[in-house]
């Protein structure tokens, strides 16, 4: 009995934080039609702030609390409303996820930095990242009382809890008893009809975002004793948070509060007493992500699945109907320069760079498919890279060769993709996403954690390849061998495309219903985009472990793969040749800022966020913005030049002179 009054007092602990970031994301989700995945990066800064604040600059922990919840947090949500969120609510599903994740990459990077030029300014600031065992807003070293024999709570937990009730009881005044709650209730119901009263939508989704992030605020100053200061576990908690807002279906602040403490007694009721979890390694920290996964097929309601194309037409394709010089000259002169080059202008060092580059575009592309073809978000390529290359490495140390290795892995990839897509197909959009991210972080916590799969933290090596008289391990040799089966891949995605298949997927992408009727079977088309996928970024990421000559099980994690996921569709997931730009901007640019701005590692992170941020004004990316404006400037000036003279006058003829 004591230990289970135990678990049931620790969940509440856990489960209010859930309840504060489920009842943020359920307000501004209901305000905007967005799922904010940066709500846990501004728990993360709010907490960061709070801690510099107390415990650095000495402020005393109430007034510093104060000011993060009432002030920094409510600006930070009103400020990213005015300059993002009203713009994103009018693009695409895809856009709108990857702008949030983009937001998740640079907040947690933007506040280490900022603390990093404080110190270097010698402000008395501490070192903040991944900090534990800190001071909350109670006594320090919290103080401990005895319920009963063997159980206890201390201060942190009591604040924790009577903060909660009180964030509780007061948003049930305000959303119930309020003129500004019930215009809220308004708005979420319909939009359209409150604006006809002369209400300003915009307004109140301004407050909605300014009470979420408060809450977000308040949840990360509460957690700080708990969590600590890793960006790593406020994102965790955030996805988890997420399972008690499918409990409320994203519309009800009472269900997703109440979900959000049942949930965290639930999660340690199952870590306690799954007496089967002594023998899965890592299957306790797996708990919350099953619980996330299970969520979602159970409750989220079923919409349109196959993407988002509706709401997100493809742009307009200027070079249709080129010749092939005009179409594809450009890429394949710079292809052509690349090659030169390795054996020319740069120094082993940048060709070393240059071929990473190229390793990451091979993965990069596997989101043209899904994303691209398929209007689906993927967030678990990361997994489907690491299961590849471990293969492949447990292969080559058996004495495989390595074309048979590599071609190992990359099936081992796509069954696992497939594996992914069965159960989550029938999830559309945000609800799919979080899906293949729960599985994503279930293949890190147990799947790569198998002693005979991962090798220990050593992992397996993958050397490089050796073909008659061409040694890869060069790196002159294997940028060429990349830039060469770079563009095959490209070439294929480009044939894929335009071809039947390519049809059909993009008919499944735009109006599922209208592919069922002539007779293309959208499960099978999904399924074979995710397997295709997974495959192809299963078979970059061989590669891309042979470059660095070893793979281990936390070289690509779950986390690892929302970054990939802002950078190339930042650049553009459409076709797979911005697919390489972004696989080369992310391998160079990092060593650029380092040697031209600034040697902080977390500037590279806040520019590759920031990248997804500009999602908001061009939601098909940097690279496919390009053309666009080049034919619109073309058109602008063919029509000036095309226009009469006021006068009224004939043109002069040349001839006649």
């Amino acid at each position: 009995m004591g230990d289970l009054l135990v678990f049931v007092l620790s969940g509440l602990v856990s489960g209010a934080l859930y309840a504060l970031l489920a009842t943020g994301l359920v307000l501004s989700y209901s305000a905007s039609g967005l799922f904010n995945f940066a709500h846990g990066a501004t728990a993360y800064l709010c907490a960061l702030t709070f801690y510099e604040l107390h415990s650095g600059l000495g402020w005393p922990a109430v007034p510093a609390a104060l000011l993060v919840v009432c002030v920094l947090a409510p600006g930070l949500g009103w400020g990213l409303d005015r300059l993002m969120f009203r713009r994103l609510a009018r693009v695409g599903e895809t856009a709108q996820i990857v702008a949030t994740i983009g937001l998740l990459v640079a907040l947690p990077a933007a506040g280490l930095w900022v603390v990093e030029l404080l110190a270097d300014a010698g402000a008395p600031v501490r070192p903040a990242e991944n900090q534990f065992g800190l001071p909350g807003v109670g006594p320090s070293p919290a103080k401990s009382w005895q319920l009963a024999d063997g159980v206890g709570i201390d201060s942190d937990q009591l604040i924790t809890w009577v903060v909660t009730a009180l964030v509780a009881v007061a948003l049930w005044v305000l959303m119930r008893h309020t003129r500004l709650g019930l215009r809220l209730r308004a708005a979420v119901d319909n939009r359209s009809l409150t604006e006809l009263r002369g209400i300003s939508a915009d307004r109140l989704s301004s407050v909605a975002w300014m009470i979420a992030s408060g809450l977000a605020g308040l949840a990360g100053v509460l957690a700080t004793p708990l969590l600590g200061l890793s960006a790593h576990d406020f994102t965790l908690f955030l996805f988890v948070s997420a399972t008690a807002a499918v409990i409320g279906r994203f519309a009800s602040v009472p269900l997703a509060f109440a979900g959000g403490l049942g949930l965290g007694v639930l999660q340690n009721l199952v870590a306690g007493y799954a007496s089967f979890a002594e023998s899965v390694t890592g299957f306790r920290t797996a708990v919350p992500f099953l619980i996330l996964f299970g969520g979602l097929l159970v409750l989220t309601r079923r919409a349109r699945a196959a993407g988002v194309a509706a709401v997100d037409p493809p742009p307009v394709d200027h070079l249709a109907g080129a010749s092939w010089s005009r179409r594809w000259g450009v890429w394949a002169a710079g292809a052509a320069l690349l090659c030169a080059a390795f054996y020319t202008v740069t120094t082993p060092f940048w060709s070393g760079l240059l071929a990473q580059g190229l390793a990451v575009a091979l993965v990069f592309m596997s989101f043209t498919v899904v994303t691209g073809l398929g209007a689906m978000v993927s967030l678990a390529q990361g997994t489907f890279v690491t299961g590849a290359a471990l293969v492949a490495g447990l292969l080559m140390s058996r004495g495989w060769p390595f074309v048979a290795a590599l071609a190992v892995g990359t099936c081992v990839a796509a069954l696992l993709g497939a594996l992914v897509a069965l159960p989550a197909l029938r999830l559309g959009g945000r609800s799919l996403a979080l899906a293949t991210l729960a599985l994503a972080f279930l293949a890190d916590q147990v799947l790569f954690q198998l002693r005979w799969l991962r090798n220990g933290d050593a992992g397996w090596p993958i050397p490089r390849p050796v073909f008659g008289p061409v040694d890869l391990s060069d790196d002159r040799a294997l940028g060429v061998a990349l830039v060469v089966l770079v563009a095959l891949v490209a070439a294929g995605l480009t044939a894929l495309r335009n071809s039947p298949s390519g049809r059909s997927m993009l008919a499944v992408r735009s109006a599922p219903a209208a592919a069922v009727a002539s007779g293309v079977s959208v499960l099978r088309t999904k399924l074979l985009l995710f397997t295709l996928s997974a495959g192809l970024a299963g078979f970059g990421g061989v590669l891309y472990a042979s470059y660095n000559t070893r793979i281990t099980a936390t070289d690509f994690t779950a986390m690892t793969g929302l970054v990939w996921l802002a950078v190339v569709v930042a650049a553009g997931v459409r076709r797979p040749q911005y697919a390489v730009v972004a696989g080369l901007v992310f391998a160079v640019a990092p060593r650029v800022l380092s040697d031209y701005v600034t040697e902080s590692a977390h500037l590279p992170v806040i520019l590759f966020g920031l990248a997804g941020l500009a999602l908001a004004n061009d939601p098909d990316g940097y690279c496919a913005a390009v053309p666009v404006r080049l034919a619109r400037r073309r058109a602008a000036a063919s029509s000036r030049g095309a226009a009469p003279d006021p006068s009224g006058a004939p043109p002069p003829n040349p001839r006649a002179s």
